[in-house]
């Protein structure tokens, strides 16, 4: 029997994986996206309703349809699928049902599928893997760009009740012998 924090612990010893803040999930960075590898499930229990998290069942990726069926087909107690996930790459685990061998197997493959190619290959090798740092991404101001010694330009006065700023102002236009 399996827990959250089994699965907690499988999911964050692997490389670049992430928790995420607001929920049961974990995600790998790829190429500068979080790549979802494994959540909790989130249950429909009364029809037309929000649906609510289920501690006891997690989601995890699969590669493709034929791994998603041979897994549904070879524990149906353990595995299962809702018409939710139809057409989506992923199985529903039953945490109560899966051993911790398995439950790793089914995380570590689920990391596989969403894990850049270069961070899985040196995983598979055992070669160290150092989370590569991006650096911050630095814009510089405005006044920065400016020409140096150059003056920026101030932003126009803002509309306000349909009236025109001053220095937009436009004659009145003339209709039919009345100024409107």
């Amino acid at each position: 029997m399996a827990t959250q924090d089994d699965v907690r612990r499988i999911a964050i010893a692997l490389p670049g994986v992430s928790e995420a803040t607001g929920g049961f999930a974990f995600s790998v960075d790829h190429d500068g996206k979080a790549k979802a590898f494994v959540w909790i499930w989130m249950e429909r229990v009364t029809p037309k309703k929000p649906r609510v998290p289920n501690p006891g069942v997690i989601a995890a990726r699969v590669a493709n349809d034929r791994d998603k069926a041979a897994l549904l087909g070879a524990d149906p107690d353990t595995f299962f699928t809702e018409p939710h996930y139809n057409g989506f790459p992923a199985v529903l685990v039953r945490l109560g049902q899966v051993s911790q061998a398995t439950l790793q197997q089914v995380i570590t493959e689920a990391w596989r599928c969403q894990a850049p190619k270069p961070l899985v290959t040196a995983y598979d090798a055992g070669a160290p893997i150092r989370k590569p740092g991006k650096p911050a991404r630095r814009t510089p101001s405005a006044a920065k760009r400016a020409a140096p010694g150059a003056t920026t330009t101030a932003r126009p006065a803002k509309q306000v009740d349909g009236a025109r700023p001053a220095s937009s102002a436009r004659p009145a236009k003339r209709r039919a012998g009345r100024t409107v």
